[in-house]
């Protein structure tokens, strides 16, 4: 009896690692192999077929490379500006949502959540029919005569960095949106009945009871953000012409991958710098938790 117990998990194991060989496999290759190669090629100069070895080369290069730390600048300056605005926005409108609105509620929801969804393509053909120089907003502008003249929302290195910035804010608010919903649901409604018969105000029962409670979704969306807008890549590749003009809207991902597969094709630069930015995360990310727990 023993002995058949025992072939019959011998014969389960070998089930399950059967099926979990193709997904294992999958992440071997695709996975663990090009974090391992990337960590080779740190080390190298590989232009295609010729590879040298420069050993800390690409950091000495990295350290006086000026685009590079001005793409970087740019992902920043985004992620001060842009991520404490969406933030805001996507808490302001759950909370209307949640508390403001109670007919066709699941409606604002979706349209609030669209953007989400939509196509990365189609809404950058939308917002550059919207921005070009004799677009819709510019032309709306002028006929309430709050502009003397076209605004360059795509050629001026000022007013491209704020259109990426909308850019983010209209695509993604609602992404966070639904975090916060999820967290103002599951807040106790017996703690705000309390407040309500000490007198409490909607206000002070924001600032007390409901900001404190959603501390840890504000945590949540400013870390999962900020990875987000240190790996930004699409926007300002589709929408401002390769981080145009003159690099104005050129973030740290779009210069890597401009290294990599247009420019010098040097991988081996290419994949330093995408250490150097996982490392800039992670530590973003350590220093938002740290001080938002202990604030907490």
């Amino acid at each position: 009896m023993l002995k058949i117990h025992n072939r019959y998990h011998r014969y389960l194991n070998r089930t399950g690692w059967g099926f979990i060989a193709p997904a294992l496999l999958f992440y071997l290759v695709f996975m663990l192999y090009p974090i391992g190669s990337s960590l080779f090629l740190v080390t190298q100069k590989w232009r295609g077929m010729s590879r040298e070895f420069v050993g800390l080369g690409n950091f000495v290069r990295m350290a006086h490379d000026q685009v590079f730390w001005k793409a970087l600048s740019h992902n920043f300056l985004f992620m001060i500006i842009q991520i404490p605005l969406m933030v805001f926005l996507a808490m302001v409108i759950a909370v209307i949502l949640h508390q403001g609105i109670k007919r066709f509620r699941g409606i604002f929801r979706t349209i609030y959540f669209l953007p989400v969804v939509t196509s990365l393509v189609a809404y950058s053909i939308l917002f550059r029919i919207l921005l070009q120089t004799n677009g819709l907003l510019n032309n709306f502008l002028l006929s309430l005569r709050m502009i003397a003249e076209p605004i360059g929302w795509l050629n001026d290195p000022f007013w491209a960095k704020i259109t990426i910035i909308l850019a983010l804010t209209w695509r993604w608010t609602g992404y966070n949106m639904v975090f916060f919903l999820v967290g103002l649901q599951n807040i106790n409604k017996e703690i705000y009945e309390a407040a309500e018969v000490d007198g409490a105000s909607q206000v002070r029962q924001f600032f007390t009871i409901t900001l404190p409670l959603l501390t840890p979704v504000i945590l949540f969306s400013l870390v999962t953000s900020t990875s987000g807008t240190m790996q930004l890549f699409d926007e300002p590749n589709v929408l401002t012409w390769e981080g145009g003009p003159a690099n104005a809207t050129m973030t740290a991902a779009l210069y890597i991958y401009r290294q990599a597969f247009v420019l010098n094709s040097d991988f081996g630069y290419a994949s330093a710098l995408s250490y150097v930015m996982v490392i800039i995360a992670a530590l973003l990310a350590f220093i938002q938790i740290k001080v938002l727990k202990e604030r907490q």
